[in-house]
């Protein structure tokens, strides 16, 4: 599925970072890998009431990965190439 003008996200992994309390995902600007991480207060902030907890961050994140991937686009796009973007609940 490609977003905006050069960012790409056809790999559909999503992984839970306990360090960051972040669900990790990726982009691609044609050979560049871009890290995401979605906080878990952004997901609080899409599916408020969800649990903090592993699984169900892994269900918001999943339930709203358009809204996600819209976001992640636009951050990717302002803010340069390449490395790594986290997503806050401002960002929503």
């Amino acid at each position: 599925m490609v977003i905006g003008m050069s960012i790409n996200f056809p790999n559909a992994s999503r992984a839970y970072d306990a360090t960051r309390n972040a669900v990790h995902f990726w982009g691609y600007d044609r050979t560049l890998e871009a890290s995401f991480y979605v906080s878990a207060d952004a997901l609080q902030r899409l599916a408020p009431g969800a649990m903090h907890d592993e699984p169900a961050l892994l269900a918001a994140f999943d339930r709203h990965l358009s809204k996600i991937r819209a976001a992640a686009a636009r951050r990717y796009g302002s803010s340069g190439k390449g490395g790594s973007y986290d997503l806050h609940p401002s960002d929503f």
